[in-house]
């Protein structure tokens, strides 16, 4: 059987070496546009923060492993342009300009995500930037060798947007932030995020929310971020407004479309064309919370996602609980960390919601060798059922592994009472004795 993957990240090559591991006699063949293959994306930021540090470093393994020690047909510098489901090929162009077409019995599309760029003059201009993939990595890294950067400019208030932020202003680079919303981080709760906004500017940080950009333009010795009532200039402007589906390819072959643009595949992966699977960021999900069809771009998610694909190619019948968009972030000093809904989603949801934020101690105050620090925990509850809907909080210390907790909660979609009683493991220098969303879900329940 002919076993055709178009994408060689995280969801293309998961699938891949899972399905020759389990299936050695599968023939196997990715197609992945750009010359990178199976790098951590997320690490981006990290390896920029530090100048001696090689972009490389965040592969995870080299195209040749895969094709030596595992039999991978790997061709890279292929980018696919068609996909004829009644046919059964895929066709397309390399980059040295030569045509190709592949026949395939089962076909794997995991394209990931685009970052978005917004549709205004100058965004293409020199020294403007995206962050989403390892090449854009390289020419960050490249124009931060090659000039001398004293200022920045970032479009945007996002994960990445504000993990660059921090990453530049550790190599002592000012920066800006700017973006059309109003509301800071409006996903997450509004004293949660003050604390978080404080933060940054304690940092030196210009949060400049509310603010539409209509144009960036080149200066003497730079460039300037234009919006109607604002102007801010830099050395370099990178735009972090988020990414969307990569999802052209299955959109043209008629493939059934979901949220945002991603591809509708059902809890196998399975696309509206039997023969045709999808996986990673450009597929879509169903939301553990509200069993809704979502779109969350996630790295586990991406991975895990290519290994049910490929069992399901392989003839097995697996299928995936869904997502509970469960993500940390850090920002200077705070971890971020949310999971599941939030109020707003919530009630929208069609939820009867209510919502109980705490402020608590990182660690037992009893724990002497360093003072604790504050945790704001975020509890979402709906009055109805009882269930525990979602989880929000931020920390010094202490937010980036027990959101974890509630996660498993949603996932077994626990009532606010069962959480409340779940055994959370206590030590001063972890923890006070009521764990933080322990403190938080009794509290919620006097709410239900």
């Amino acid at each position: 059987m002919k076993f055709i993957v178009i994408g060689g990240d995280a969801a293309g090559m998961s699938a891949a070496s899972r399905a020759t591991r389990n299936q050695p006699d599968l023939e196997v063949t990715v197609l992945e546009m750009t010359m990178d293959v199976s790098y951590s994306a997320c690490g981006l930021p990290y390896n920029l923060a530090a100048p001696d540090r090689d972009i490389e470093d965040l592969v995870v393994r080299h195209a040749q492993v895969f094709r030596d020690k595992q039999g991978i047909n790997l061709l890279t510098g292929h980018c696919v342009e068609v996909t004829d489901p009644d046919k059964q090929t895929v066709a397309g162009s390399t980059v040295d300009g030569k045509d190709f077409e592949f026949g395939y019995d089962r076909l794997l599309i995991a394209t990931g995500s685009t970052a978005v760029k917004p549709e205004i003059p100058g965004v293409d201009l020199p020294g403007v930037f995206v962050l989403k993939d390892l090449s854009d990595g390289r020419k960050i890294k490249e124009f931060l060798k090659a000039t001398t950067v004293k200022k920045a400019v970032i479009i945007g208030m996002g994960y990445i947007a504000l993990e660059m932020c921090e990453s530049l202003v550790r190599l002592n680079i000012d920066v800006d932030m700017v973006k059309p919303n109003p509301v800071f981080l409006p996903w997450l709760e509004p004293t949660m995020a003050a604390v978080v906004k404080d933060g940054l500017e304690s940092k030196g940080v210009g949060v400049y929310a509310g603010h539409r950009v209509e144009r960036i333009e080149t200066i003497s010795g730079g460039l300037q971020v234009v919006s109607s009532d604002l102007t801010l200039q830099g050395d370099m402007v990178i735009v972090g407004i988020g990414v969307s589906p990569s999802s052209q390819v299955a959109e043209s072959a008629g493939l059934e479309m979901s949220v945002a643009k991603s591809i509708a595949v059902n809890r196998g992966l399975r696309t509206s064309d039997k023969n045709i699977y999808a996986a990673g960021d450009c597929a879509d999900a169903y939301h553990v919370v509200t069993d809704d069809k979502t779109w969350i771009p996630l790295a586990l998610r991406a991975n895990r996602s290519g290994w049910a694909a490929a069992d399901n190619v392989i003839g097995k019948n697996v299928t995936l609980d869904g997502v509970a968009g469960t993500s940390v972030f850090r920002v200077f000093d705070f971890e971020v960390a949310r999971t599941g809904l939030n109020l707003a989603e919530a009630q929208s949801a069609g939820f009867d919601a209510v919502e109980n934020t705490i402020q608590s101690s990182s660690r037992a105050h009893s724990y002497s060798s360093s003072s604790p620090h504050p945790i704001w925990v975020n509890l979402i509850g709906d009055k109805k059922s009882g269930r525990l809907l979602g989880a929000q909080m931020i920390g010094k210390e202490g937010a980036a592994h027990r959101i974890n907790a509630p996660a498993v909660a949603l996932h077994n979609r626990m009532t606010v009472a069962a959480y409340s009683q779940t055994d959370l493991a206590y030590a001063p220098p972890f923890g006070p004795t009521w764990d933080p969303t322990l403190t938080a879900a009794n509290q919620l329940l006097n709410k239900l």
